[in-house]
Parts: structure tokens; C-alpha cells; sequence
């Protein structure tokens, strides 16, 4: 497991069917949650903290999420002055489908690994946004990281994760959580 690495989840203002289409870069963040394995801490980082948590994520090792790659980043680029995807990162789900066939949600492969599940889902957290309740959606924003944390480091150390498939049988998918991309060019915020 490296010890810089950065687990990473985040939450929207809006929904899909409130921007018209499926497209992450036009969703507004509200918060991203994020546990960083180099303090052993837990951090939140509001909208306007965004630039802060770029300058730290590029001097950080991988990034650690789940659908991160298509959403997390996706969400996130427009945010920022570079490409996120250049940083290296380890989707879970990705690497999960690659093998069960299928996209499993956290929640079922959390159930499945862990015998925990998440606390709620995303439209919770854009209610909880929208009636200003940013301490019940810190909250489950970070329980979505504890949750991604554990199932990373059950991977790591067992090199498998469960998953019930499509029939709702239970198995274990091999997987390895390695980093898939990373760029050593200069990052663009030049760590300001």
C-alpha cells in the first residue's frame, strides 16, 4: 500500500436529469471527501477549496476512488487547469468490472467484501446540499471514503473483493488495485 496515497470521493450540487444529460463536467461540485494515508486524516474541501486540494493531490500518489475515473474526474476537470487523469489513479470499479463483466455499485461490492454498505446515495447528497445541510453531507461524503478506504485495503491484502452477480450468486474477484495512469511531466498549478 503506498503511503502517500489519496482515497477520494465526491458530491454534486445537481443531478444528471437537472443538466439534461449524462455528461459528469456539466454536474457542479459541492464537496469532495478525501482520507489521506500520509497524515492518516480525513479532510473535506468545499468548492472554493477546490484549487487547494489539486495542489495537494499532485504532490500526493495515487489517486483512490470508485467510478473516480469517469465521474470523480470527470466532475473535477473543469475545476481545474490540467488533465486529473494524468495523476495516477486506481479505480476500483474499473478494475472489478474488468474481471466480474459487469459495473457493481460500491454499495453491493462493500456488502458483498465487507458486510457493510454505504449510507446512502448520491440524491441524498444533492437534498442534503440543496437544504444547506453540509454537516449531514460531510458526513456521508466521508462515510463513501471509509467505505472505498476498507475495500482497498481488503483488496490489497487478499488480493479479491466479492461480488454477487447478475443471478445473485456471491464471488470473488482477483484484482490487484495498481495504479493504471500516471504522467511525470510538470504539473500545471506548479504546486502554487
Amino acid at each position: 500500500m503506498e503511503t502517500n496515497a489519496v482515497v477520494l470521493d465526491i458530491e454534486t450540487q445537481n443531478t444528471f436529469q437537472e443538466v439534461g444529460a449524462y455528461e459528469p463536467s456539466k454536474l457542479d461540485v459541492s464537496l469532495v471527501g478525501i482520507y489521506r494515508y500520509e497524515t492518516d486524516a480525513y479532510e473535506v474541501y468545499m468548492e472554493d477549496q477546490l484549487q487547494d486540494m489539486f495542489k495537494m493531490l499532485e504532490n500526493s500518489g495515487p489517486i483512490i476512488g470508485y467510478n473516480s475515473i469517469s465521474f470523480d474526474m470527470g466532475c473535477l476537470n473543469k475545476y481545474y487547469s490540467g488533465d486529473l487523469l494524468k495523476l495516477p489513479q486506481i479505480d476500483l470499479m474499473v478494475q472489478i468490472q474488468e474481471v466480474a463483466g459487469f459495473r457493481p455499485k460500491l454499495d453491493h461490492v462493500a456488502h458483498s467484501t465487507l458486510g457493510i454498505g454505504k449510507s446512502g446515495d448520491g440524491l441524498d447528497a444533492v437534498r442534503y446540499w440543496k437544504n444547506g445541510q453540509i454537516d449531514e453531507l460531510k458526513k456521508y461524503c466521508l462515510d463513501d471514503v471509509k467505505v472505498t478506504k476498507e475495500l482497498y485495503e481488503f483488496g490489497v491484502n487478499n488480493g479479491f473483493v466479492k461480488v454477487a452477480n447478475k443471478m445473485g450468486q456471491e464471488m470473488e474477484v482477483k484484482v490487484s488495485f495498481e495504479s493504471e495512469k500516471q504522467d511525470t511531466s510538470v504539473p500545471l498549478t506548479l504546486g502554487l
